[in-house]
């Protein structure tokens, strides 16, 4: 079977990004990562990118508007025959233009256990809230900030001494397991939407296209 190709959509260091491509590399993964993209042309993700031969394209989100910067990596999606698109780490609002082209098409890795904590500093709120568990999620896009029919979660234990910085460090861990996880199913085939929620089948069936 083909593999489904894949863009990753970044802003800086990329390891999340990262952690796609390695799992990407084996043999039998069901997504092959033909683009990287980022906002900030100094965006260290970028090397990364490129020493694992990973084509990646420098975009200054200060030259554009908001949907100018994405219809100009669209054209770039749409040159490599992409067919599904990771954020990771992409620090711009998405306009509808993107969102609703790429619908179903396109998944979010959050730092929270959505729909609790959606936005930002979500390791400092979940310390100041008094949270047993923190953890992450992945997500299909929609035009609400970190809303979208949820795919998979991680979960990790807030322990007594933990800061915000200690906490993230554990769920950044958990995320670079759970992206690739979920790349995984949304590339099988195993998962789809109805109804704005995830349905997981048992056996791969066909492939995101």
């Amino acid at each position: 079977m083909a593999k489904v190709r894949t863009a990753i959509l970044i802003s800086g260091g990329g390891s999340n990004m990262a952690a796609l491509i390695a799992a990407a590399q084996d043999r039998d993964y069901p997504a092959e990562i033909v683009l990287v993209a980022a906002s900030n042309p100094q965006a260290g993700g970028l090397i990364k990118a490129k020493a694992a031969a990973v084509p990646a394209l420098p975009f200054d989100h200060k030259s554009f508007d908001r949907e100018g910067l994405e219809r100009a990596v669209d054209a770039e999606l749409e040159k490599a025959g992409v067919e599904l698109v990771c954020l990771a780490g992409w620090m711009r609002l998405l306009s509808p233009y993107l969102i609703d082209k790429w619908r179903d098409r396109m998944i979010n890795i959050h730092p929270s256990l959505l729909p609790d904590l959606k936005g930002l500093h979500t390791h400092q709120r979940a310390l100041d809230a008094g949270a047993k568990e923190h953890g992450c999620t992945v997500h299909y896009v929609r035009q609400e900030m970190d809303v979208g029919p949820i795919i998979a979660q991680a979960r990790v234990p807030v322990l007594p001494n933990d800061n915000a910085d200690s906490l993230a460090a554990r769920v950044l861990a958990a995320e670079h397991q759970l992206y690739p996880h979920a790349l995984k199913l949304v590339a099988s085939g195993r998962v789809r939407v109805e109804g704005e929620r995830v349905v997981t089948d048992d056996a791969p069936a066909n492939p995101v296209r």
